[in-house]
């Protein structure tokens, strides 16, 4: 099956991408470039490094701009998803959807309303051993963004390792929160992975941080041989 993918260039959307991959032909990935930080659909931080992504793995990127307006950005998203359709021919639509249903639903009835498969390959994954494949699997994490107490300040930029998914188990137990950040939580970019033939070399950040959430910008970033 031909696939497009919904790519934010997260974790989540990387790792379905390397899932689907794998058994699938994907033709394209789509990007939402929102001007709403606080988007319900779309992830934001970082989300111009999808183009070096994109470039390290040779994969056509559409880029869909929304100016990220609650249930409106859904037709923005409708109008990436057809151009994929018409310009590369994909049959289903590739999500990163751990247990949103808010997201999930509304691709759903996107893909339903154009007569294509919505394929969620990491839906209801177990989120702490889903964290643990993807430092099993190669994959390189970087923190953009923390929304939510405890994640503090220290935890932009900083790679995700062993010691950073036991620390997040520790403050899901003790906190609730999402050991992934499905809840919003956190924010990553995948910098390298199986996926990548280069990884992305990050040359200069600038943090911005109050009360309990911040991103980290990264202003220069290009790839280099692993």
């Amino acid at each position: 099956m031909r696939l497009g993918v919904l790519f934010s260039g997260g974790k989540d959307s990387v790792f379905a991408c390397h899932r689907a991959a794998a058994h699938d032909d994907v033709a394209c990935l789509i990007t939402l470039r929102s001007s709403n930080p606080e988007s319900y659909m779309f992830h934001t931080p970082a989300i111009d490094l999808t183009a070096l992504q994109a470039e390290s793995m040779g994969i056509p990127l559409i880029v869909q701009p929304t100016a990220g307006e609650k249930e409106a950005e859904l037709e923005d998203m409708k109008q990436a998803i057809e151009r994929a359709r018409d310009e590369h021919g994909i049959e289903g639509v590739v999500t990163g959807a751990i247990a949103s249903v808010y997201q999930a639903t509304r691709v759903q009835r996107i893909c339903r309303e154009l007569d294509i498969w919505c394929v969620n390959p990491l839906w209801q994954i177990d989120q702490l051993d889903y964290m643990h494949l993807l430092l099993a699997e190669g994959f390189e994490v970087m923190v953009t963004g923390v929304f939510a107490y405890p994640l503090t300040e220290e935890w932009l930029g900083r790679t995700i390792g062993t010691a950073e998914v036991t620390e997040l188990a520790t403050l899901a137990e003790r906190y609730k929160i999402n050991p992934s950040g499905e809840g919003g939580e956190l924010e990553t970019l995948v910098t390298d992975c199986p996926l990548f033939t280069r990884r992305i070399r990050i040359d200069k950040t600038s943090v911005e941080y109050a009360d309990h959430s911040g991103t980290l910008h990264i202003e220069e970033a290009r790839l280099v041989d692993r």
